[in-house]
Formats: C-alpha cells, sequence, structure tokens
C-alpha cells in the first residue's frame, strides 16, 4: 500500500516538510484547498524532492474551468517530472454559489464533462490537433500557437493523473468512468467503501469498457493514535467533532443510513445551524467512532487497516501524529507499506 502525507499549505514550510515526508519514506504528499491556495505550494514541494508524489487532496473543482485547472496541472506535472496529481472535489453547493460565486448544476454530470474537457485539452497540446470540445457546461473550441505549451514539456511521461473525491453514487461512478482514481471522503465507512462506493466505481469502469486494474483509491483516512493514552484521547476528541462536522452535511446522510443512524444527520444538522460546534461532537459515541476510525496505539494501525481496507483500497493518506519519535514512526511507516 502506499502511505501518502499531507503538506499543509505554509508556503514557508513546504519544501521542508516535503523532504521530510520523502526522507520518511511516504509514496506522495497532498495539500488541500481551505484557507490557502492549493496549487503553489506544489511548485515548492518538487524543488525539494525527486521522488515523491505530490498533488491536491483536493482543489475545488466548480471554483475553476476546465482551461485554467487543465493549465495549472499541465505546469506542475512538468516541473515535478511527471510526479503531479490533479485531484478534485465538487464542494457543495452553498460554497461554489456563495464562496465562489461560480454556477451550480447537476454536479456529477458537470465533473464528469470536466475531466473530458480536461483531457481534450491536454490532447490538443500534446498532438496539435484542433480544439473541439462542445458539452452541456462547457465549451473549447480556440486555442492558438501563442496560449498553447509545447508537448515537449510532458516528454517521457505524459499527463497528469486525475483523481476525483466523492460520497454520493453518482459523482463515485463518474470517477470510475473518466478518472485514473478516487479519493474517499473521511467519512466513509468500511461498510459504506464495500456495499456503494466500490459497486459505484465498478459500474463507472464498465461504462469506459474497462477493470479496476490500475485504478488507485485512496482509503479512508480516520485515524486516532498516539504515543500515549493521553494523546490518544486528545486525537479521538477531535476526530468526534470532525466526524460531527461531517455528519451534519445532508449529502453525507446515506454514509450514516447505511449503519441505520440517519436520525442523528437532523440532530447533527439542527446544532450545527445553531452553532453548538462542540456539543455536535458529544453525540458521536465510542461505537461511531470506531466505525468511523481506526482507533489505537500506532503498532496497532496498520495491523487494523489491512483488516478492514487491505484488500480494497491501494493507497491511504495519513498524518503522523508523533513527529518527535522518529524511530518508531518509521517502523508503523514500515508496516503501513506493507499491507
Amino acid at each position: 500500500m502506499k502511505i501518502d502525507g499531507t503538506l499543509g499549505t505554509d508556503i514557508a514550510r513546504v519544501g521542508r516538510r516535503a523532504q521530510d515526508a520523502e526522507a520518511a519514506g511516504y509514496s506522495g504528499a497532498w495539500t488541500a484547498e481551505t484557507s490557502h491556495d492549493p496549487f503553489l505550494p506544489l511548485v515548492l514541494a518538487a524543488e525539494h524532492t525527486t521522488q515523491l508524489e505530490i498533488g491536491t487532496s483536493i482543489a475545488v473543482a466548480f471554483a475553476r474551468n476546465p482551461m485554467t485547472l487543465a493549465m495549472t496541472a499541465w505546469d506542475l506535472q512538468a516541473y515535478s517530472g511527471g510526479r503531479f496529481v490533479l485531484g478534485l472535489g465538487s464542494q457543495i453547493k452553498p460554497h461554489i454559489t456563495k464562496r465562489f460565486s461560480m454556477e451550480w448544476s447537476k454536479p456529477a454530470a458537470r465533473m464528469r464533462e470536466m475531466v473530458l474537457a480536461i483531457r481534450a485539452i491536454w490532447d490538443t497540446w500534446l498532438t496539435g490537433e484542433k480544439l473541439a470540445f462542445r458539452g452541456e457546461f462547457y465549451t473549447h473550441t480556440l486555442m492558438t500557437p501563442f496560449f498553447a505549451p509545447p508537448a515537449t514539456d510532458l516528454d517521457g511521461f505524459g499527463p497528469p493523473k486525475i483523481f476525483l473525491a466523492g460520497v454520493g453514487e453518482l459523482m463515485t461512478e463518474v470517477a470510475g468512468e473518466v478518472c485514473d482514481g478516487f479519493i474517499c471522503h473521511g467519512f466513509t465507512t468500511e461498510k459504506y467503501l464495500r456495499e456503494v462506493t466500490v459497486p459505484a466505481l465498478e459500474r463507472g469502469r464498465a461504462k469506459a469498457g474497462t477493470t479496476m486494474d490500475g485504478f488507485e483509491i485512496v482509503g479512508p483516512s480516520f485515524v486516532v493514535t498516539g504515543a500515549t493514552d493521553e494523546e490518544i484521547e486528545h486525537a479521538a476528541d477531535a476526530t468526534r467533532q470532525q466526524i460531527a462536522f461531517y455528519g451534519s452535511t445532508p449529502s453525507y446522510r446515506g454514509v450514516l443510513d447505511i449503519h441505520g443512524w440517519g436520525g442523528l444527520q437532523d440532530e447533527l444538522n439542527s446544532l450545527s445551524k445553531q452553532g453548538e460546534w462542540e456539543r455536535m461532537g458529544t453525540l458521536i459515541d465510542d461505537e461511531i467512532l470506531t466505525t468511523f476510525a481506526v482507533v489505537g496505539e500506532p503498532e496497532a494501525i496498520a495491523p487494523e487497516l489491512a483488516n478492514r481496507y487491505g484488500d480494497v483500497i491501494q493507497r491511504l493518506s495519513f498524518y503522523a501524529p508523533y513527529e518527535g519519535d522518529p524511530e518508531r514512526w518509521a517502523r508503523v511507516m514500515k508496516a503501513l507499506q506493507a499491507v
């Protein structure tokens, strides 16, 4: 299994964090689009490493258009020597329309078309063929030599992989059809992954006339661990809050429904509208916590992950909880990579 770390978005620290991740044996490292741009730090990560895969997990797709995404991803792929993964996600309607002031409609169909448009643009840059993409949401029919990057930029490695994050079946099926990998939301359980996510991916792959061979699933990443009981309890409290936050989102209700916890979504959503964020976390009992998260001492994490996901996922995004014990962490990493 490939193990990925996180880079953060602090420009001043990203180069060093990328070097540390590569030295620690991580296969890849990701940025997220939260309070900073997710792409800019990856330039420094590429500059300070030689083998580490780098990518966005995720960049908000609908805050941009296919041309801007195609260009940014192309440049990062070229600069990193073929190590970039374009990880996209849809976000939810209020953020797209109210935070980014962009259009929202038919998110799964729009995402499918966006990915196809990006690939059409890359193909034009690689082959010189006329750009002629016409869809329901995006139309790209103009590309002159002055604005086309040279195909030689990607000699030896080709365009980036595209991964897509999702929870619902429609978006997940799109990932299987048009993408190279799928990023499971942290708000995913083993039951939901096996009974909903994987079948949807397989349907998508079947639409594309292919199989799951070579397709990468980035597994759920809620892990509660630490060097002491106090650290584990602190991590558990923080994870309860995160699970509660995600559980309050109506579009994620299906994950709770499959476990018979649908009513919890109503409670969490109501409390979120009242700003009762801390109280929300108290509704996440031990059963719910251990269903969403792997909980235990560091040495117990790899065996439990293998038991839950070893035959399903190909890579795991894992955040190191105790950087002060490198020898112990190296042993944990080795065990994780052997899963």
